[in-house]
């Protein structure tokens, strides 16, 4: 059965950071895609930054370009979200998740198969 567990999260001001990590189990992660999403209240989840299914390239939100950073230990087992530069609009739930399928690249909520638990970040003004 695959598990994704995130953590980390919290509050803290803007201009501040934070750092998140998913633990995932139960299957070979290799050639599947994984990412981070998030979602405010109110509104819809949105793809935030992902490896690719080949774990070789990393895209990332326009939002967050330069602020964040996406990463992984080398078993390929952790990934990690490392987020400066901390802005309000960066409030949400926090999600990790893996694609259904593998070989496939996707910012689309709803390809991805297995998701985290889901973590709060909270950013003040």
């Amino acid at each position: 059965q695959v598990q994704l567990v995130e953590s980390g999260g919290g509050l803290v001001q803007a201009g501040g950071s934070l750092s998140l990590s998913c633990a995932a189990s139960g299957r070979i992660f290799s050639n599947y895609a994984m990412g981070w999403f998030r979602q405010a209240p109110g509104k819809e989840r949105e793809f935030v930054v992902g490896f690719s299914w080949t774990g070789r390239s990393t895209t990332y939100a326009d939002s967050v370009k330069g602020r964040f950073t996406i990463s992984r230990d080398t078993a390929k087992t952790t990934v990690y979200l490392q987020m400066n530069s901390l802005k309000p609009e960066d409030t949400g739930v926090y999600y990790c998740a893996s694609m259904r399928s593998p070989f496939r690249d996707s910012r689309t909520a709803n390809e991805y198969g297995y998701w985290g638990q889901g973590t709060q970040v909270t950013v003040s003004s």
